[in-house]
């Protein structure tokens, strides 16, 4: 276990903080009860909410001297991660967000896998937990290889070295050298991060027992505006990082163009031209009732997943060029 002058290390536990009034509470106290015998702080860097949030943190805070509030006036989650950072007196920097939970010794097993992997960054599994029937379809598609292709920090997989982890606990020495989170990115800030990390000479290290517990999003609305986010940011990341691309992330794009030429062509020229988008509508249905755990949810999945894919889809074909400057 990590040890400085034979006491076990501190971890600062930072977390980018907004409109999260339904799930707060239940989240810090799930940092506040690890079963760790080293120091623990709490930095929740505050947005400019339009709930209960900040009232519900400041509440927190005067209960317990180990949560400490910093000011993000932004609300921007690169921002806010970054004012936390510098505020944390710690050498281990663990990432949580506002609407996640963590298990009782994810932190005493975090500091120990940096101490035995000698990783800069170690994370385990994106694990989706809906409690609507919606929510709980968007989950069952997170988890999934036809949600998310073979993305270990969502499907699991074995230990070992990583291009990135959901979250992530961190040597603050680390990041302190890699310049900390680009504020310049609104979503993929993780990826971005862990990139240049893996630059730097870094391993981030994946381990499917860190299990964090993901609140997914609770509308199509919100799914969607979620996903064409998520494309839109990872074409930024490729473009400002060469060499960065894979296939898993050009397959939404792709399944999407070749779905918009199927159908335009079936119908302006011959029906024979929907056999793919035919072929992609009957594999997602299919799957489906495959990988859904109730008839209801069945029956949204395809929904579902056909909103992840070509939104995300349409997210990175359309992402601005200078949405952020190369450098």
């Amino acid at each position: 276990m990590n040890q400085v002058s034979g006491e076990l290390t501190g971890i600062s536990v930072v977390l980018p903080i907004l409109n999260e009034e339904r799930h707060l509470a239940q989240t810090v106290s799930s940092i506040l009860a690890q079963n760790y015998a080293g120091q623990i702080e709490v930095i929740l860097a505050l947005g400019p909410s339009s709930d209960r949030t900040n009232k519900i943190a400041e509440s927190l805070a005067a209960n317990d001297s180990r949560i400490i509030l910093v000011e993000n006036p932004t609300g921007r989650t690169a921002n806010g991660l970054n004012a936390a950072i510098a505020r944390a007196k710690y050498s281990v920097i663990s990432r949580i967000d506002g609407h996640a939970e963590i298990s009782s010794n994810y932190l005493k097993q975090v500091a120990a896998l940096l101490e035995s992997t000698g990783a800069v960054n170690v994370g385990g599994v994106m694990a989706a937990e809906g409690r609507t029937l919606f929510e709980k379809a968007v989950a069952t598609a997170m988890r999934s290889p036809l949600g998310v292709g073979s993305s270990r920090f969502h499907t699991g997989g074995t230990a070992g070295p990583a291009d990135t982890v959901y979250l992530g606990t961190f040597k603050k020495s680390a990041l302190v050298a890699a310049g900390g989170y680009d504020e310049r990115f609104t979503r993929a800030q993780d990826w971005e991060l862990n990139f240049r990390l893996r630059k730097n000479g870094g391993t981030i290290w994946f381990d499917p027992s860190l299990v964090v517990t993901y609140r997914p999003r609770s509308t199509l609305k919100a799914l969607t505006k979620q996903y064409f986010q998520y494309g839109t940011w990872r074409r930024v990341v490729s473009r400002n990082h060469k060499g960065s691309v894979n296939f898993r992330y050009l397959a939404p794009p792709t399944a999407l163009v070749i779905n918009a030429l199927s159908i335009i062509l079936g119908i302006f020229l011959t029906p024979i031209f929907l056999i793919p988008v035919g072929t992609y509508l009957a594999a997602v249905i299919f799957g489906s009732l495959i990988i859904g755990k109730s008839l209801p949810e069945k029956l949204i999945l395809p929904a579902v997943l056909t909103t992840m894919h070509m939104v995300w889809g349409a997210g990175y074909l359309l992402s601005p060029k200078g949405l952020v400057a190369e450098e």
